[in-house]
């Protein structure tokens, strides 16, 4: 089998198809590069609100694993591929890695926040490539995968207030 044997069906046009891809396979690799973050801080996060913000973390990072299958099947259906390894979304992602040692609380906090601002911005990148391509269904979709990250950016930016 050949990746010519992968070709879904579509009337979108290839070359146009191809940006949507791109863009949403970046939005991918974020989405998975903030995934692993957020459940990093989950285990690791401490101090006096430690069971709020545990909880948090574990809530919104169900959240954005959630999105990683409907993107990648989104890229499928038209008619392209997709991520396939951790060295692929390594080098596809924009979000930083935190190996850090330890990270107090409210720093990992303003730094999911600012992760999930710029997954949105991942995500206006997917919405410009699909209106340009004429997709109208990744256009739709990627609608809800904003207002998500807008929602846990938010979320996280009142819970950094208090911290």
């Amino acid at each position: 089998m050949t990746a010519a044997d992968l070709k879904t069906p579509t009337d979108l046009k290839s070359n146009e198809t191809k940006s949507v891809a791109q863009a949403l396979n970046a939005a991918l690799a974020d989405s998975y590069a903030l995934y692993l973050k957020t459940k990093n801080f989950h285990w690791h996060v401490s101090g006096p609100h430690f069971r709020d913000y545990h909880l948090m973390f574990d809530e919104q990072a169900a959240q954005i694993l959630g999105t990683t299958d409907a993107i990648a099947e989104r890229v499928r259906k038209t008619g392209n591929t997709t991520l396939r390894s951790i060295g692929d979304i390594a080098r596809h992602q924009t979000v930083k890695d935190n190996d850090a040692d330890f990270v107090n609380a409210s720093d990992m906090l303003k730094e999911l926040r600012d992760d999930n601002l710029a997954l949105v911005e991942s995500f206006r990148a997917v919405k410009e490539a699909a209106t340009q391509a004429g997709d109208n269904a990744t256009e739709g979709i990627v609608d809800d995968w904003t207002d998500q990250a807008e929602e846990r950016a938010w979320f996280l930016f009142e819970a950094a207030r208090g911290a």
